[in-house]
């Protein structure tokens, strides 16, 4: 079905078409309209699910770690601030293996203060555990959720998924919302393994010796590395039931043979599109989709990359006196190998 919706509308829509059992939320700028619309929809009638509206976003992040292990599929969403906030309870989420999905609005961290778009707020959870899918428009958007929801439940892992703020959130487009038929045949019942049952009292996230620990951390890198085949299987696997894909994990567009390359996460990467079309004297470039940022995907990166003399990494986020957190992933993946020039710009920050 075809419909003209704004992006957090159509998130809310797609969200609710994965029959989440609960949805716990506190409203922050771009993030509100997601949540707002997800509230009307169970008010209405039209989503049977427990909203739970929370006095924080420490609070949202932790009903939601809850209703998961108590067996619910649950869902949250933030930005900016308000991820910064959730953090300590994001990092638990990862490190119990609690599938769940999330949505982040993404939203420059203060301060100065600053409600505009970058990818701040997302970069500073890089290594909580969390997988991290960015979209680079709202059918991507509607799409990848989906996505994440079955991705999350067979890795016994959170996703988030990245979206920009005001760019992707606020914006009226043409989008195709899958039916609720498509959705039940690609998402099966929400599945923990280690659900909380009264009858069976087991305990998670207990108290460990350094050993149990450094295991613990070790199990769950091999479980976000076995996520790079996966989200190429279930983005192949939705393409099948709808004739969409997002990508992969890395998407080439622009002129694949060119010999300059241009790399994006998120939304900028249509700009880049419509300024080479519409400018003649743009140079033509390899214009390289960075879509999983966690796992990071270095082989599938190497592939994209080859050929190319010169890379630029298009950074929204950026770590005084480290420099661009993008660029420093992508020259570790590409080393060892005949390697481009890769220059880095922080651009479109706030």
């Amino acid at each position: 079905m075809r419909l003209a919706l704004e992006g957090s509308q159509a998130l809310a829509r797609a969200i609710a078409l994965c029959r989440p059992q609960v949805v716990a939320a506190y409203p922050i700028t771009p993030q509100t309209h997601i949540v707002e619309n997800i509230a009307k929809l169970v008010a209405d009638g039209r989503l049977d699910c427990d909203f739970v509206s929370v006095e924080s976003e420490h609070s949202a992040a932790s009903v939601a770690l809850g209703a998961a292990c108590a067996g619910s599929r649950a869902y949250t969403a933030s930005s900016s601030q308000g991820i910064l906030l959730m953090s300590e309870v994001l990092y638990d989420i990862a490190g119990l293996r609690v599938p769940m999905v999330m949505t982040c609005a993404n939203r420059a961290v203060s301060a100065p203060l600053s409600i505009w778009n970058d990818h701040q707020d997302a970069m500073a959870l890089r290594d909580s555990g969390w997988i991290q899918l960015y979209c680079a428009d709202n059918q991507e958007a509607i799409d990848t959720t989906i996505q994440a929801f079955r991705l999350a439940e067979s890795l016994e892992l959170p996703v988030m998924v990245c979206v920009d703020g005001f760019a992707l959130t606020h914006t009226l487009e043409g989008l195709e919302l899958p039916s609720q038929e498509q959705v039940d045949a690609f998402l099966p019942p929400y599945r923990f393994s280690r659900a909380l049952d009264s009858t069976q009292p087991l305990s998670i996230g207990t108290l460990v010796s350094p050993d149990h620990f450094t295991e613990a951390r070790a199990s769950h890198h091999h479980a976000l590395l076995q996520g790079l085949s996966q989200i190429v299987a279930l983005d192949a696997a939705w393409q099948q039931i709808t004739g969409r894909a997002c990508g992969g994990l890395v998407e080439l567009r622009g002129v694949p043979e060119a010999r300059i390359g241009i790399l994006t996460l998120g939304s900028v990467l249509g700009t880049l599109e419509d300024a080479m079309e519409e400018y003649a004297e743009v140079p033509r470039a390899r214009l390289i989709k960075l879509r999983a940022f966690r796992p990071f995907p270095a082989e599938a990166l190497r592939q994209a990359c080859a050929g190319l003399d010169t890379l630029i990494v298009f950074e929204r986020a950026f770590s005084p006196g480290g420099g661009g957190i993008v660029t420093a992933e992508v020259k570790a993946a590409l080393y060892g190998q005949a390697m481009p020039r890769v220059v880095s710009f922080a651009a479109g920050l706030g």
